[in-house]
């Protein structure tokens, strides 16, 4: 397939932006980036004329590994401020690994239209409560351990990885809804972004995706991944401080706004493209 320049820049400067905004996200909401990078490879793929019944897994999967560095920067900016909470995330870690590794197995068995409706919906239902739920809602004084934990971490992990998403979209709602602060809910979920994007991407990194762009490595296509990175990694830390600014009710807010946006657009191009 052969692109001009006037068709290609215009997608990689969508690609670009896009990646800037990711890495913002990613240290203001602890999100990983994924919520709007998943979007962003779709459409700049979809514009190259690749949209193929695996495309998707594509763009979660190179989401995701970009979600690997974005992470990384994420963690350690946060944690610099003493945010990240490890003692959570080394007991949920495990779980959150198993449930990654069986949401990898699930992805790759779904055709793109399928994993763009998931992506849609479970956006949604978050963004939703996000924009709704009162912060006077708890299902305890602190995050559950047992059988309950064994339950609830696989469960982040999983369906983390049907949307190609970090742990923030899944872990921020949860860790909140167990007392923990909003702040110390976004630093820690930068912490579970890392745990589901590494076993995740390893496991993308051996699959065959038919009709798959040029460059790409089981499922992750080098391109795009170069450019998110280079983009996040810029402005994840711009974002992680901006988040120790802002009032934790008003993040909240951003967050819906963000995630029900990318959340209606994905359906809209699932359901009616």
């Amino acid at each position: 397939m052969t692109l001009d320049l006037s068709t290609l820049a215009p997608l990689v400067a969508v690609l670009m932006a896009a990646s800037a905004v990711a890495g913002l996200l990613a240290g203001l909401f602890g999100v990983g980036g994924g919520i709007i990078l998943v979007p962003a490879f779709y459409f700049v793929l979809h514009g190259l004329g690749y949209d193929g019944p695996q495309v998707m897994q594509v763009c979660l999967a190179t989401s995701l590994a970009s979600i690997i560095v974005t992470s990384i920067r994420s963690v350690h900016a946060h944690n610099k401020r003493g945010a990240v909470d490890w003692d959570i995330l080394k007991g949920w870690a495990p779980g959150i690994a198993i449930g990654a590794v069986l949401g990898m197995l699930a992805a790759a068995r779904l055709r793109s239209e399928v994993l763009a409706v998931i992506f849609g919906v479970l956006a949604t239902m978050v963004g939703l409560y996000l924009a709704f739920g009162r912060q006077s809602w708890r299902l305890g004084p602190q995050m559950p351990q047992g059988g309950t934990r064994a339950a609830l971490s696989p469960t982040v992990g999983f369906f983390s990885v049907l949307m190609g998403i970090g742990g923030g979209s899944f872990g921020v709602p949860l860790m909140t809804l167990y007392s923990v602060p909003m702040h110390r809910a976004v630093a820690t979920a930068a912490g579970f972004g890392l745990v589901i994007a590494v076993p995740s991407v390893i496991g993308f990194l051996f699959l065959n995706v038919a009709g798959a762009p040029p460059l790409t490595v089981g499922a992750v296509n080098v391109p795009a991944l170069v450019i998110a990175i280079s983009m996040t990694l810029i402005t994840a830390p711009m974002g992680a401080k901006l988040a120790h600014a802002l009032d934790a009710l008003l993040l909240r807010r951003l967050f819906a706004v963000f995630i029900l946006i990318v959340a209606v657009n994905m359906l809209r191009k699932a359901l009616w493209a």
